[in-house]
């Protein structure tokens, strides 16, 4: 039998576990995205480093409900790095929010010990006193309406790629582990982005109007793919690269590459879950290592 709680010390930190005979999905426990999260922790830290994180928590497992967990809760620990950034408009009614930073594997095992299944991160980063930085990604989010599915949204990414390839821009594709695909484009850092996505997706929508969209309305997307733009803007959040979806089963948003998406021919060719995810980390590296080390200036 798994005991309730477990005293373990990661990198010099120490936590207590609990629960992890719990299924967070079905017959995938607590314990198991702990152990995911640990080992993925080389690949995903880098993407989290610097961002102040937005964790989608399921305490009762996937079937129990979540809520979105902006800011740090009264028990997070003293050495948990927490930034305080404003959040004008907030539906909460507050001007700032003090933000969790994952910078390391005991904050990452942490969060992942609160059922934070899902990380999500702003496009911009934090310096080391909290001042915010101007976004060094710009981010598309390929959302595909019903009865159209991801391997459309594969089509579309095509189309984006050489849309922003003419600008002299590189991208780089992610599954949403959902129903759809985001494509990453690594900018030096300004503060354009939104501005210069929405165009791209107004550009990509008029001129494929049977497969694109690109605006907001639900009504509009049936049978298309939403080319979404907003999540340049500042206030909103992309799900990590190697994160956990709150989904029927423990999928990941996981990096894939070009060819890859060329040869998919069932949407299920698109979808990874922890163990795969993990052996494609080993032998590929990390296919968005880019995003991390490309600066691309902004036309």
């Amino acid at each position: 039998m798994t005991p309730k709680k477990i005293d373990v010390e990661v990198e010099g930190r120490e936590l207590t576990l609990s629960n992890l005979g719990k299924d967070l999905y079905p017959e995938f426990t607590k314990g198991e995205v702990i152990d995911y999260y640990a080992k993925v922790a080389p690949a995903l830290l880098p993407h989290l480093r610097d961002r102040p994180a937005t964790r989608v928590r399921f305490p009762d497992g996937v079937d129990g409900g979540s809520f979105f967990e902006k800011n740090a809760p009264s028990h997070t620990p003293d050495w948990v790095r927490t930034v305080t950034i404003k959040t004008p408009g907030s539906s909460r009614g507050r001007d700032t929010l003090d933000f969790i930073v994952i910078d390391d594997l005991p904050t990452l095992v942490w969060c992942a010990n609160q059922a934070a299944l899902e990380l999500h991160v702003p496009q911009w980063t934090v310096g080391p006193r909290g001042g915010r930085h101007s976004p060094g990604l710009m981010v598309f989010d390929l959302d595909p309406g019903a009865p159209a599915s991801i391997l459309d949204a594969r089509k579309v990414a095509f189309l984006l790629r050489d849309l922003l390839a003419a600008d002299g821009l590189d991208t780089y594709p992610k599954t949403s582990g959902k129903k759809g695909l985001h494509l990453y484009v690594p900018v030096k850092e300004n503060d354009r982005t939104e501005e210069y996505a929405k165009k791209a997706a107004y550009r990509l929508a008029t001129e494929h109007k049977d497969l694109v969209v690109a605006k907001m309305e639900r009504q509009v997307r049936r049978d298309r793919v939403f080319v979404d733009w907003s999540q340049n803007n500042p206030a909103k959040t992309t799900v990590a690269p190697y994160s956990l979806r709150g989904a029927e089963h423990p999928w990941v948003s996981t990096p894939v590459t070009w060819d890859e998406l060329e040869a998919a021919e069932h949407p299920t060719d698109l979808r990874f879950t922890p163990e795969e995810v993990l052996a494609r980390v080993d032998k590929h590296g990390d296919l968005l290592k880019p995003l991390l080390e490309s600066r691309q200036p902004l036309p």
